[in-house]
């Protein structure tokens, strides 16, 4: 990680869960991190307790599903850092609207945050990178088992289509890139159950989203960040193009 340090990451949904995971852990190797959310209270919170770590924390309130909001994001890391070296596309949701009774604003909401906001950022991303020169960035997508998987959990349908349009969008990209002869990797990291706040996000009470951990065997947020600190660390000739992952016993 030591050609990092100092460098700039952003981490969308950085206020919680593995995108507080890895925002802990990049600012712990040195780099100077934008942390992106909408409570953006539990950023500054993280900002604070963080102050004499190697690297800094920089909070910034976004609502990702607002191109504007995005935009006005991206500029802000301009003023500050100077742009953008390693995005973590992290931020994303699940709702249990299934597909013959779902209604399109859950669809839409699934849709806005896990497919258009992730490529938006990523695009932003890359046109920092190459209006400063850098060839060496590299973007990283929080993705899912979903998608690689049909799950069979009622309701979970769309959820698990967001995420197959990921992976269809991280071999997308690394083709362009490609294409284009840059040198800027594209990489996903495809965990399984996440011991998160994210189920109870999806719409599951305390206590289902208990019993969902009671029966299956979970990652935790930190094993998801030390993949992802594998995925950097690797030399800038090697892309590690995918991580799929899940808790030994998961059945």
């Amino acid at each position: 990680m030591n050609r990092w340090t100092g460098r700039v990451a952003l981490v969308t949904g950085a206020s919680t869960g593995i995108g507080a995971s890895v925002t802990r852990r990049l600012v712990a190797e040195g780099m100077r991190v934008a942390g992106a959310a909408r409570s953006v209270d539990r950023v500054q919170a993280m900002a604070d307790e963080l102050k004499g770590q190697p690297g800094s924390l920089l909070p910034i309130e976004c609502d990702l599903t607002k191109d504007d909001q995005v935009l006005a994001m991206f500029a802000r890391i301009k003023r500050e850092f100077g742009g953008v070296d390693v995005c973590i596309n992290n931020a994303g949701r699940a709702l249990l609207s299934p597909l013959a009774e779902g209604t399109p604003d859950q669809w839409r909401k699934m849709l806005d945050l896990n497919v258009v906001a992730l490529c938006l950022c990523t695009r932003e991303a890359l046109a920092s990178m190459k209006e400063r020169g850098v060839d060496d960035g590299h973007i990283i997508h929080i993705n899912s088992m979903g998608g690689h998987r049909i799950s069979t959990l009622y309701g979970n349908g769309f959820y698990t289509g967001t995420k197959h349009m990921v992976t269809a969008l991280t071999e997308a990209l690394r083709q362009e890139l490609r294409q284009t002869n840059s040198n800027i990797r594209i990489s996903a990291i495809s965990p399984g159950l996440v011991k998160t706040e994210f189920v109870v996000n999806a719409g599951l009470s305390e206590e289902a989203a208990g019993l969902v951990y009671q029966q299956q065997p979970s990652l935790q947020a930190d094993d998801v960040t030390e993949a992802l600190i594998h995925v950097l660390s690797a030399p800038p000739h090697v892309q590690v193009h995918d991580v799929l992952m899940r808790h030994t016993m998961f059945k």
